[in-house]
């Protein structure tokens, strides 16, 4: 067991936590936080996309005892006051959504991206989102909902 302290959402956060816990685990069973999705449990397919420090991971496969000390966005940090961040949005309008069961890690990979290169080219959102499997829909209106945030 190892007790670590982090920040998740904006809010500090302490837990005692077993060794081999992954961030994933930490955040929806500890924190109940469940807009983070597990899909392939190997990091593989993007749906439990998360920022820590500002770079988008894989929390299946990150484990939770590195998040000591780190800043830690989920999904669920996004909204503001009951309103949608603009990317939130932004999916919503170009209809990026589909069953919704990706969309927390594509909308995360799509942050990070905009945090780093606020006017992304066509190439560059599709490479940022390579990370994450939609089995529902091609990546148009994802990519479409991405690029209409250029500045």
């Amino acid at each position: 067991m190892k007790n670590i302290n982090c920040i998740v959402n904006g809010e500090k956060v302490s837990r005692n936590i077993p060794d081999d816990m992954s961030l994933l685990t930490f955040l929806r069973e500890e924190l109940g936080l469940t807009g983070t999705k597990q899909g392939c449990g190997s990091g593989d397919c993007g749906a439990c996309t998360v920022i820590v420090d500002g770079k988008s991971v894989d929390s299946c496969i990150y484990p939770a005892v590195l998040a000591d000390g780190r800043d830690i966005l989920t999904i669920e940090g996004l909204e503001k006051n009951g309103e949608l961040d603009r990317i939130q949005k932004a999916f919503v309008e170009h209809a990026a959504v589909q069953c919704g069961f990706c969309t927390p890690g594509m909308i995360m990979s799509a942050y990070a991206l905009l945090q780093d290169n606020p006017n992304p080219t066509e190439d560059e959102v599709r490479r940022a989102i390579s990370g994450n499997i939609c089995r529902c829909t091609g990546y148009q209106q994802i990519v479409d909902a991405v690029l209409s945030l250029n500045m």
